[in-house]
């Protein structure tokens, strides 16, 4: 297990990287100009993407939860949002990297935000839960990067298992 998720965590800051290096092609205030996802715009879902994996290496780490809801909108500059991501990216890629077959495998607790009910199962699933969120919203700022007139840049994991050779 420990080496799934040390490719997804690979993954993951890869496909974020490309996505939000995609972003730069964007007119002026195209980032987070109203596009209709769930979260309104391309900042809005990344912004979300952001916010959610602060709250969950925060769970992985036994730490306070960050103080904001699931649609706060952090940073409006994109720069200022690709360095808090590259950061929690890194941070994601040190936890995964320091885990054990046996600690994936363990019993993992959290609360849930929404109504306080406590969640227990082995870390793995948690884990699957983690990156599959990232897949399913990055691919809705892939959309709304397509609706916006730019060809958005391949997000498949083959392509980053060949560019990684991994």
């Amino acid at each position: 297990m420990r080496d799934y998720f040390i490719l997804m965590a690979g993954y993951n800051a890869w496909a974020n990287q490309r996505l939000h290096a995609a972003c730069e092609a964007l007119p002026e205030g195209g980032f987070t100009a109203p596009r209709g996802g769930f979260f309104g715009s391309i900042a809005g879902t990344l912004n979300h993407l952001l916010v959610t994996d602060r709250i969950w290496t925060a769970r992985l780490s036994a730490t306070p939860l960050p103080p904001y809801g699931l649609d706060a909108v952090l940073f409006t500059d994109l720069a200022e949002l690709r360095a808090a991501r590259d950061a929690e990216d890194a941070a994601l890629i040190a936890h995964v990297a320091g885990l054990t077959d046996a600690a994936c495998a363990a019993e993992f607790r959290w609360t849930r935000m929404a109504d306080g009910v406590e969640v227990v199962g082995p870390l793995w699933k948690t884990l699957a839960h983690l990156f599959n969120h990232q897949t399913h919203h990055r691919g809705q700022a892939h959309d709304l990067l397509s609706q916006a007139g730019l060809a958005p840049p391949s997000l498949d994991l083959p392509v980053y298992q060949r560019e990684a050779g991994v």
